[in-house]
């Protein structure tokens, strides 16, 4: 027996006044609807109705459980109008999980366009390096910016790939020359980025021809997290290497100026990570749509 259609049935019968007008309401046959009540009462061990030829009358106990059907009823109702109106439109809390470069240094970048798209989303923003378990810690999904993205249980959206290129300020340029070969890179400053305080990586500086030349960033400068390498490269105490994605917009704005623009020091993707594609949910999927247009526009700039 399906409850919700046999509850459904008693209250169409009591609301209808009869056995037939519920049946017609519901589009089907009297034996169809006295079945089900029947089917009801023996599951609940209870009689719910007094039938006789000419009328029918509810017992207490009838009346009690309409009572109950009514707002049970009622509550399912609503939960699917919920559900109804969710899926049609992006709404509700939205947990992102993303790098501490995108909380720190690109938010400005899509933030306040996010939220005039989406005004019924609340984002609900945790700024991270580290991998997140998205299932245990309750995200929805999560932003990262890695190599080729090993084997994961989670569905993963390239949404851009970004090539890593050497920046530096114009005060730094003024002061100390604009670098014309790589071969003279290492007469300047160049800021390490060590990566929670390991050792830093050397730059692999490749064109679309010959093969790559390693130089080492062994200056006076060697930090671990991506915001702070930013923030001494606008300072202008060196040159650093960071994605285009991430300084993109300071370049068109003159804040930072590309070093030795023909090389760059290989490509990292953006992804998107989030638990299942069957059944997403309208806020996770224009969240991921939308920063997969923003990255894309970025990084097709040249």
């Amino acid at each position: 027996m399906n409850q919700l259609l046999a509850m459904r049935a008693f209250r169409c019968i009591v609301e209808a006044r009869g056995f037939s007008a519920a049946a017609e309401r519901l589009d089907t046959t009297h034996s169809t609807v006295s079945r089900q009540l029947q089917q009801l009462e023996v599951e609940l061990g209870v009689q719910l109705i007094n039938r006789n030829t000419r009328r029918f009358s509810l017992t207490s106990a009838g009346e009690q459980y309409f009572a109950s059907c009514v707002d049970i009823l009622e509550r399912v109702d609503a939960a699917a109008r919920a559900m109804a109106g969710e899926h049609q439109r992006p709404a509700g809390v939205l947990r992102v999980s993303v790098p501490l470069v995108i909380g720190t240094l690109e938010l400005g970048g899509w933030l306040p366009g996010f939220q005039h798209r989406y005004p019924d989303i609340q984002l609900d923003l945790s700024c991270d390096d580290q991998f997140v378990d998205l299932v245990a810690d309750r995200f929805d999904v999560a932003l990262r910016i890695t190599g080729p993205l090993a084997d994961t249980t989670m569905v993963a959206r390239t949404l851009a790939v970004s090539e890593q290129v050497l920046v530096a300020s114009p005060a730094y340029v003024r002061e100390r020359g604009l670098p014309r070969t790589v071969q003279v890179l290492e007469a300047h400053r160049l800021l390490a980025y060590s990566g929670h305080g390991g050792a830093a990586s050397a730059w692999q500086l490749g064109t679309a021809r010959g093969d790559p030349v390693r130089v080492m960033p062994t200056g006076s400068f060697k930090v671990d997290t991506v915001s702070a390498l930013y923030a001494a490269t606008l300072a202008g105490a060196g040159i650093a290497a960071f994605t285009q994605a991430t300084v993109q917009c300071d370049i068109d704005r003159g804040h930072l100026v590309r070093i030795l623009p023909q090389y760059t020091l290989g490509p990292l993707h953006y992804y998107a990570l989030y638990p299942h594609a069957k059944h997403l949910a309208p806020k996770v999927r224009a969240f991921v749509d939308f920063m997969a247009d923003h990255y894309t526009s970025i990084v097709r700039k040249d």
